[in-house]
């Protein structure tokens, strides 16, 4: 089936946990307050950087009258350096050169600011493949909103899938009633049964393959 595809970014097509990591730990050390584990950074993830760090802040229970300048102390860390330790995952580059001589036109729909979206897009040679990037400062609206994906299908045609990792993504392809592909090896908190998806799948590899599975409507498992 032709038509346009939209991928989520952080915990989709890149680990970008290592360096966010790295930098919510920099900006809690300038509050002298105490490091998180990765795990607990990937728990954070989802929503942008403001809503990771008042998450961080309230687990570690610091004033909310911080939020703004230790939001301001992050995006100055992560921008510092948002590409040292983020990869692809495995099979991500394959699959857009695939997908992309396959004629499906390709967004990206991230809340990650689009300031460091676009950096990392270039460090790691991401970029090429899309035709519109909407991040999370782009609209007034962040995902689960449906705007955000709706504007980045807008630039680049009639909507075939959505491609997320997260609880986030799942609704915000519900909610602007697009078919949505589960990238089951990302930053997901919740059973892959228990969210909506038309398809799941954990190699980048097979997901060309899969997309055949849409040309007859497939009801979500939720």
């Amino acid at each position: 089936m032709k038509g346009a595809i939209v991928f989520d970014l952080d915990g989709t097509l890149i680990d970008s946990a290592p360096d966010i990591h790295v930098a919510l730990n920099k900006t809690l050390a300038d509050e002298g307050a105490p490091a998180v584990t990765l795990a607990q950074t990937i728990g954070f993830i989802g929503h942008g950087i403001p809503n990771l760090v008042r998450q961080a802040r309230e687990a570690l229970a610091i004033d909310p009258a911080r939020q703004e300048p230790m939001t301001a102390a992050m995006f100055a860390h992560y921008l510092a350096a948002p590409s040292v330790l983020t990869r692809p995952y495995e099979g991500v580059v394959d699959c857009l050169d695939a997908l992309t001589a396959a004629g499906h036109p390709l967004g990206l729909c991230t809340n990650k600011a689009l300031e460091p979206t676009l950096e990392i897009l270039d460090a790691l040679d991401l970029r090429r493949f899309f035709g519109a990037v909407i991040g999370g400062d782009s609209l007034p609206q962040k995902k689960p909103d449906p705007a955000p994906l709706k504007a980045t299908f807008a630039q680049i045609g009639a909507p075939l899938l959505y491609v997320g990792d997260s609880e986030v993504d799942a609704a915000t392809a519900r909610a602007a009633g697009v078919a949505f592909a589960l990238f089951t090896e990302g930053y997901r908190k919740t059973a892959v049964g228990e969210l909506y998806h038309s398809f799941a799948f954990d190699r980048f590899r097979d997901l060309a393959g899969r997309l055949a599975e849409l040309a007859v409507p497939v009801s979500p498992r939720v």
